[in-house]
C-alpha cells in the first residue's frame, strides 16, 4: 500500500487525519505514531501492533508488542493507570520492588531490557562501579531495589564481580616497576565493561 492509501484507510476506518508524509516518516523511523495511531495502522495493514515494532525498546513499545492496554497493564502491576502512563511517557520507572518484578514478568523482559526500558542504565553502571571498588555488600539493597533479581543471586554476582576487579588490580600491580599505569588501564577497562560483565553473570531472565 502506498502512503496515500494508508492515510486514506486511517481516515476512513478510524477517523484519524494523517498526512501521507507522516506515514512516510513513520516508515523511515523519523517519528513514531501514538498508541492510537499504531493500533489503527495495524488495523489498516491487517497485522498486530507488535508486528510493526521491529525491536521493542521503551516501556510503551514492550506493552504494545504484548497487546496490552495501559489500563490492563496498570491493573496487573497494582498501579493507577494515570501513574503508569506518566512513567511510560517520561521513560522513568518509579515502581517498587514488587511492581518492578511484575512489570518484568508481564512484559517478558530480560534484565537488560528491563534496565533500558525503565531508563536505569546510568544508575546501574554507577552502582556497579561503586560496588566493585568499595564494599560490595553495601550495594545489595540499592541494586535490589533497582533490579527484579533474587537477593541471593545478586549477592553472588556482586561478590564475583568484586573479586574479579580486585584480582585484576592486584595482578597488574605485581608487574615490575610499580605497574601504576597498567593497573589504571586495567581498572578503567574493567569498569567500562562492568555492565556487560554483570549481564553475563546475572543471566538474561529478570
Amino acid at each position: 500500500m502506498a502512503p496515500g492509501h494508508v492515510a486514506y484507510g486511517l481516515r476512513a476506518q478510524y477517523g484519524l487525519i494523517v498526512a501521507p508524509e507522516t506515514v512516510m516518516a513513520w516508515e523511515r523511523g523519523e517519528i513514531s505514531p501514538s498508541s492510537a495511531e499504531l493500533t489503527a495502522l495495524a488495523g489498516v495493514l491487517w497485522c498486530s501492533p507488535g508486528e510493526l515494532i521491529a525491536e521493542p525498546v521503551t516501556l510503551r513499545e514492550h506493552r504494545i508488542s504484548r497487546g496490552l492496554a495501559v489500563e490492563e497493564l496498570s491493573r496487573r502491576l497494582g498501579l493507577e493507570a494515570s501513574a503508569y502512563q506518566k512513567m511510560e511517557d517520561t521513560g522513568r520507572w518509579k515502581g517498587n520492588e514488587r511492581q518492578s518484578a511484575a512489570l518484568a514478568t508481564v512484559l517478558g523482559l530480560t534484565l537488560a531490557q528491563f534496565v533500558i526500558a525503565t531508563g536505569k542504565q546510568e544508575e546501574l553502571a554507577e552502582l556497579l562501579r561503586s560496588a566493585v571498588t568499595t564494599r560490595w555488600q553495601a550495594y545489595v539493597k540499592p541494586l535490589g531495589k533497582l533490579l527484579p533479581i533474587p537477593k541471593t543471586h545478586l549477592e553472588r554476582v556482586l561478590e564475583r564481580l568484586h573479586g574479579e576487579y580486585q584480582s585484576r588490580m592486584v595482578a597488574t600491580l605485581s608487574w615490575g616497576s610499580g605497574g601504576g599505569a597498567g593497573s589504571g588501564d586495567a581498572g578503567r577497562e574493567f569498569l567500562a565493561d562492568i555492565v556487560d560483565r554483570f549481564w553475563s553473570l546475572a543471566g538474561g531472565a529478570a
